[in-house]
């Protein structure tokens, strides 16, 4: 079978493996999505700490079931499912506190297993020892049920910070997991949700798509000063820093309202970590600032609901549909931020 490995960075090769078997405890899938995002970006051009080469990668994965190790009830062959990347322990005293995203021994698909730049692959015990597969709704295809994994992360996020009815939202970032953070903001009550991204390109192909009350385009404007020209200078309930970059963090504390929320969703360049804080404006204006790391397999069912109760409609965010054969391309895609969401089909 086909498969895409990490070997290093800039050593991404499309090679021939054993199809695999699945062991006692697995499932084996036939992968007919895993989509890319950022991250791949990442790894592709500085590898993981968490990888030991040679992998195969890819982490937001769909597929269908067509071999169940011994030991696996509940599944059958040709089953629809949609498989976790983030995959608690269940056991350290965060899982047993049920704050599975900051588990102390998480694991990962396409770091510590071989993920989904495969034509088939083994969903390990760990997974299944989570709940970590999830049926596929019968509304929706493999290409939007890959969302879900991304989908789960927002969703975590804002139930952190609180997104609900009647909050004025700002989202920083136009890529696939701002718009993702539009949507959902809309879905959880919000009564306008700006768009803020540096990128003219970008930030209206994005617009055109997912509808934001307004498009703030940094490079051609002071995105603070609009933000509080918008909010008649009370600034926004929540700003989501959906964006690696340490300015947006800082505009955000400048832009959001007294008793807002700020979530720093996507995180920073490991060699550009340390930010500027304004912390009178966060003692005196009694900001709440949180993380927002990852997802439970909990909120990947979640995710699974919004999408097939139309609550969060994901279809018209995949722009690009590759082959496996075109993963350099897929990845070079996401990083040059010309697509929105670009899911592989092997």
């Amino acid at each position: 079978m086909l498969v895409a490995r990490f070997y290093a960075p800039g050593d991404i090769r499309l090679e021939q493996a054993p199809e695999p078997t699945a062991g006692p405890g697995q499932i084996k899938i036939a992968v007919v999505n895993c989509s890319t995002c950022g991250t791949d970006v990442k790894i592709s051009r500085h590898g993981h700490h968490h990888i030991r080469p040679p992998r195969v990668i890819g982490h937001e994965i769909a597929g269908r079931v067509v071999q169940t190790g011994e030991g696996v009830t509940g599944w059958s062959e040709g089953d629809r499912v949609q498989v976790i990347a983030a995959i608690p322990c269940g056991t350290c005293a965060e899982c047993s506190d049920g704050r599975f995203p900051v588990c102390s021994r998480q694991e990962s698909m396409g770091y510590h297993y071989d993920g989904g730049f495969a034509e088939y692959m083994i969903i390990p015990e760990a997974v299944l020892a989570v709940d970590g597969v999830n049926r596929i709704p019968e509304n929706i295809d493999y290409a939007e049920a890959s969302v879900a994994e991304p989908l789960a992360c927002v969703l975590n996020g804002q139930e952190i910070a609180g997104v609900g009815e009647g909050d004025t939202v700002v989202v920083m970032g136009a890529g696939p997991i701002g718009c993702l953070h539009v949507r959902l903001a809309r879905a959880r009550g919000a009564k306008a949700v700006y768009l803020v991204d540096l990128n003219r390109g970008r930030l209206d192909m994005s617009a055109n798509i997912v509808g934001p009350d307004a498009a703030i385009c940094g490079e051609e404007t002071d995105v603070v000063e609009e933000v509080l020209r918008l909010t008649d200078g009370r600034g926004a309930d929540v700003v989501i820093t959906a964006a690696a970059s340490g300015r947006a963090q800082e505009d955000a504390v400048r832009m959001t309202a007294r008793s807002g929320r700020i979530s720093f969703f996507g995180g920073l360049p490991k060699d550009a970590p340390i930010i500027q804080l304004d912390s009178n404006a966060v003692h005196y204006r009694e900001l709440r600032i949180f993380g927002a790391n990852g997802s439970s397999p909990e909120h990947n069912r979640r995710a699974l609901e919004l999408i097939s109760s139309g609550a969060v409609p994901v279809a018209d965010l995949i722009t690009e549909r590759m082959a496996l054969s075109d993963v350099h391309k897929a990845i070079e895609t996401v990083a040059s931020g010309t697509a929105i969401k670009v899911t592989i089909q092997p």
